[in-house]
């Protein structure tokens, strides 16, 4: 019974050594990610802003302006939308790179793994 008790202790020992690694690696991963666009940054808001700002005041001008000046800020508009779409494209190129590196690296350890198992199991 003692041994029983000793052996739960082990394991509980060690499932506490795994949690606080997935903790850490959690941690680790949720840092990454901020750093490639999951989570807004404040340059990241201050653009999205300032592109807001352009093409309401670039829209409200064209709206009340004469001719001559409403065909420079559509066009103002149609570019600054543009851009923003570019930038949204090459964010999402970014993500898409991460998950590409995250996939590639499972599959490297599964076939790690997965020779390890066999050359156990030639044993």
């Amino acid at each position: 019974m003692n041994e029983n008790y000793g052996k739960t202790e082990d394991e509980i020992s060690d499932l506490k050594l795994a949690l606080e690694n997935f903790e850490q690696e959690k941690e680790r991963v949720r840092a990454i990610i901020g750093k490639i666009g999951g989570v807004p940054q404040f340059h990241t808001k201050l653009i999205n802003a300032l592109f807001i700002v352009i093409i309401i005041v670039a829209g409200t001008i064209s709206i009340f302006s004469g001719d001559r000046l409403r065909l420079l800020m559509v066009e103002l508009t149609t570019v600054m939308l543009s851009v923003k779409i570019i930038y949204m494209i090459h964010i999402q190129m970014r993500v898409n790179h991460f998950k590409f590196w995250i996939l590639s690296a499972i599959e490297w350890r599964i076939n790690e793994m997965t020779f390890q198992i066999k050359q156990l199991t030639k044993k």
